[in-house]
């Protein structure tokens, strides 16, 4: 499963190896014992990748396999926005900070990680 955090700071993505039920389950026990609200609901989150990041064709069987909860957008000449289905866990409804949790088979979730760590990489050594 990736998990997508966002913060003031921007956004993460990384890869959780349990499974969507014992990730809620754990927010909602550490949530329940730090007396803090918790907001949960099914959504959509996008990120952007440049459309030269390398690897960005192997999206493609994916696409196939996905299209209705994996999609990507041409936003412009230079960026692609890939949108995910997927699960919201955030303080409140209208928190701009949390978590958004996606699940698809393993070797999609490597190859979005993987673009994202090659667009960031990229970004980050530009700035």
């Amino acid at each position: 499963m990736l998990k997508l955090i966002y913060t003031e700071l921007g956004l993460h993505m990384e890869y959780v190896g349990d499974s969507l039920e014992t990730v809620v389950s754990q927010h909602v026990v550490l949530t329940v014992r730090t007396s803090q609200t918790l907001h949960l609901e099914l959504g959509q989150a996008s990120f952007l990748l440049p459309v030269l990041t390398p690897g960005l064709g192997a999206l493609e069987t994916a696409l196939r396999q996905y299209d209705q909860t994996l999609e990507i957008t041409r936003v412009d000449a230079e960026y692609v926005e890939v949108c995910l289905a997927g699960t919201w866990i955030a303080q409140t409804a209208q928190a701009h900070e949390g978590m958004f949790l996606a699940a698809y088979d393993y070797e999609t979730e490597l190859i979005l990680r993987r673009l994202w760590q090659a667009s960031d990489q990229a970004l980050t050594s530009v700035v």
